[in-house]
């Protein structure tokens, strides 16, 4: 039997088949324990809250990984998939870019340069 509490710092330097193998070894694990819980009249309560959070652990940092992959993958794409992109607000999101909000007209150009705005000077007295 491994130990109920698995550590997130130790999971991340693992590869994706290490990772499965912890999964799977803790699944079983669980299993045995609700199996013993029914048989016995010992309740293992916490092993059982510390197994299912310790499952919990290795599949985020599973989907961590996979997400992280995606990303590098679609990076050079043209699109990116939904879930992937950045959340923020809607707002946010429709608005226009910096490059986009500071183009002008061309009449917008002209009318600058021809009709400049006025300087005026307060004099003191």
């Amino acid at each position: 039997m491994s130990s109920a509490k698995v550590k997130t710092g130790q999971l991340w330097s693992k590869n994706k088949d290490e990772l499965m193998k912890e999964l799977v070894t803790l699944k079983t694990e669980l299993g045995q324990l609700r199996i013993q819980k029914i048989s016995s009249s010992g309740t293992k309560l916490n092993k059982i809250h510390d197994l299912r959070k310790s499952i919990a652990r290795v599949l985020t940092i599973v989907n961590a990984k996979q997400r992280a992959q995606l990303r590098i993958f679609y990076k050079s794409k043209k699109h990116m998939p939904l879930d992937l992109r950045s959340k923020q607000t809607r707002a946010i999101r429709r608005r226009l870019s910096p490059a986009e909000a500071s183009k002008k007209l061309e009449k917008t150009k002209k009318r600058e340069t021809h009709f400049p705005q006025r300087k005026f000077a307060v004099k003191v007295r």
